[in-house]
């Protein structure tokens, strides 16, 4: 049974909100699957249309272009990362512990599937795995920051590094140690998948266990 959760977004990512109407939620639930089988550079409009039997122009009344769909979905998964962040570290004081559970949600996000039936989390942890530097790493990267997209990324580095200050408040760099263990945690997935000379992580049965296992140790090396 699908869960009534909405996802809040920047609305200057969409044209017509995707989430409300049927059509939108077909949108989104397969062009994360479409950019997860065949790749963002190969990915389009017309290939999203004849797949779900619909017309080019009626996507194009939803987004502008696929790269804001493309920053769409990673928002999506981004602000997803948060909403189970504050759920599972709701009411837990001891600083240690919390951020555990924040690498912890880092590593097992796409194992944490409330049966929203118009967004396959684990196929866009995949796509956010592969693609999703190509919605930040861009000539309008700028551009897009002030119009606040990326907020919600930000969000998520924001609440690691409080955490991190709270068990030393002493270490200088509390925003560059929270989006590395966010950025560690998919590159090495995608490293293991693609570039195993790039990581010690080689066990695909364990991947999460030992990513994880990883960054504690980067973690405790760096603020016991």
């Amino acid at each position: 049974m699908a869960v009534n959760i909405s996802i809040s977004l920047n609305p200057g990512l969409y044209l017509k909100d995707p989430q409300q109407s049927a059509l939108g939620k077909k949108i989104i639930k397969h062009s994360i699957l479409l950019i997860e089988e065949i790749g963002f550079e190969l990915f389009n409009f017309k290939k999203l249309a004849e797949l779900i039997g619909s017309t080019e122009a009626s996507i194009y009344r939803y987004f502008e272009n696929k790269h804001l769909l493309l920053v769409y979905l990673v928002s999506w998964y981004w602000e997803w990362v948060n909403y189970l962040i504050q759920i599972k570290t709701f009411n837990i004081e001891d600083p240690k512990k919390k951020l555990k559970i924040m690498i912890h949600t880092f590593v097992s996000v796409n194992e944490d599937n409330p049966t929203i039936d118009y967004v396959n989390e684990s196929a866009l942890h995949k796509v956010v795995i592969s693609e999703s530097t190509k919605a930040y790493h861009t000539k309008g990267v700028d551009e897009e920051n002030n119009k606040g997209f990326f907020l919600n990324y930000k969000e998520i580095v924001s609440s690691v590094a409080k955490v991190i200050l709270e068990i030393n408040p002493k270490f200088p760099y509390p925003q560059a140690l929270a989006s590395n263990l966010f950025e560690m945690t998919n590159n090495h997935i995608y490293f293991a998948d693609h570039l195993p000379r790039l990581t010690e992580i080689k066990n695909k049965s364990s991947q999460n266990e030992d990513i994880e296992k990883m960054l504690l140790f980067f973690v405790s090396k760096l603020l016991d």
